[in-house]
C-alpha cells in the first residue's frame, strides 16, 4: 500500500528480474516467486507460487513460500531490494550452510536486512510465529545465533518502500 502498487510491478519488473538473478546466481537451485497482489509472468529460472491469502500481510507470503519448497534452507529475500546482488546471496548462504545454527542474514552498516538464510530444521518454529504484515523478524531478533555478515561493501539493502 505505501508504494501504490504491488512491488512485483516496480520498474516495470526490472526489481523481480534482479531479485532472481540474484538469487539464482548466488547458489539457490530452487528459486520461489510469490504472488499474490499482481500475477505476473516470472522470470526464469523461477516458478510462481500463489499465497492466496496475500492480503492478510508479509506472513502470508512466507508461509506459502516456504510451503512450496523441499530444501536444507531457505534464502528470504524481498524484491523491493534491487541493489541485492548474487555476491550477498552467495556470502549470506555459505555463512549458514557452515554455521552451527544454519541461520544468517545480511547486515548493512547497523541496519539487518536480506537476504537472510534459515535452515529447514527452523522452519517449523518460523512457520508457528508468523502473523500479519511481519516475516521472520520476531523468529530472528528472539534467538542469538544469527551469523549477521556485513554486506555494505557489496551493496546498499536499502528497502524501498516509497516510489521516487
Amino acid at each position: 500500500t505505501r508504494f501504490g502498487m504491488p512491488k512485483a510491478l516496480a520498474a516495470h519488473g526490472e526489481w523481480l528480474i534482479y531479485a532472481v538473478a540474484a538469487l539464482h546466481q548466488g547458489g539457490c537451485d530452487d528459486v520461489v516467486v510469490v504472488l499474490g497482489a499482481a500475477i505476473v509472468d516470472v522470470p526464469a529460472p523461477a516458478r510462481p507460487v500463489m499465497a492466496p491469502d496475500w492480503s492478510d500481510g508479509l506472513s502470508a507470503s512466507l508461509r506459502a513460500g516456504l510451503s512450496a519448497v523441499e530444501a536444507d534452507f531457505a534464502v528470504l529475500h524481498t524484491v523491493d531490494t534491487p541493489d541485492v546482488n548474487a555476491e550477498v546471496v552467495a556470502r549470506v548462504l555459505a555463512a549458514a550452510q557452515s554455521s552451527s545454527s544454519g541461520l544468517a542474514r545480511a547486515v548493512y552498516g547497523d541496519a539487518p536486512g536480506h537476504p537472510v538464510v534459515v535452515a529447514n530444521r527452523h522452519w517449523a518454529e518460523l512457520l508457528r510465529g508468523l502473523q500479519g504484515d511481519e516475516g521472520a523478524r520476531a523468529f530472528l531478533s528472539a534467538r542469538r545465533d544469527v551469523v549477521e555478515l556485513d554486506c555494505s561493501d557489496l551493496a546498499t539493502g536499502r528497502d524501498i518502500d516509497t516510489p521516487g
